[in-house]
């Protein structure tokens, strides 16, 4: 068994890929050795089951920087991370909990096999994707009187990101207002102006 110390340390080593197989995290979302990998140019692939699209540590994979492709099957039948196609990490079954760092060849290579094969299979989860349903998420709550902050909690955010995307929306829509950009994006408000 090893820590998450000795995990973020695999990790660090990282130069090309990284391949994730079901939630790295707990709630599905990347750690601080990931994100340092993707500011470092590391690719990612992540494969979740389709029970996590609907996710917000899934939605907040779109807003990462870096080079984060997600794709969801059915089920994953198994847990798994795979580092450079060099090292594979397990996770180990409760009550001891855990990780199992493996760099037997041969069990890499299995590993990599599995993830190619449900990744052939598996439908794409694009960013605008991520981003549609959270921007979809983000009107209903202002609809529903939800404050900036309220509204962050809710999405697992900041309020700065709730900002930054509500001006985004009222400038797409055309709208001088949040009330008349939630009209417009219902399709109940007078047409944006042309331009």
């Amino acid at each position: 068994m090893t820590t998450p110390a000795s995990v973020d340390a695999a990790l660090a080593t990282a130069t090309r890929e990284v391949l994730i197989a079901g939630a790295r995290g707990v709630d599905g979302t990347l750690g601080r050795a990931d994100r340092d990998n993707l500011r470092r140019g590391v690719r990612y692939r992540v494969l979740l089951p389709d029970s996590a699209r609907d996710d917000p540590g899934v939605r907040r994979l779109g807003s990462l920087v870096g080079d984060v492709r997600v794709r969801t099957v059915p089920v994953v039948p198994a847990g798994s991370a795979v580092i450079d196609a060099a090292v594979a990490l397990f996770p180990l079954a409760r009550p001891a909990g855990g990780v199992a760092l493996v760099p037997l060849t041969s069990v890499v290579a299995a590993a990599v096999a599995l993830f190619e094969r449900l990744w052939d299979g598996a439908a794409p989860l694009s960013g605008d994707d991520v981003a549609d349903r959270r921007e979809r998420e983000l009107l209903a709550l202002m609809s529903d009187g939800h404050t900036d902050e309220s509204a962050a909690a809710r999405l697992g955010v900041s309020v700065r990101t709730v900002r930054r995307m509500m001006s985004a929306l009222m400038a797409r829509l055309g709208a001088r207002s949040r009330f008349q950009a939630g009209l417009r994006a219902a399709g109940n408000g007078p047409p944006a102006p042309p331009g």
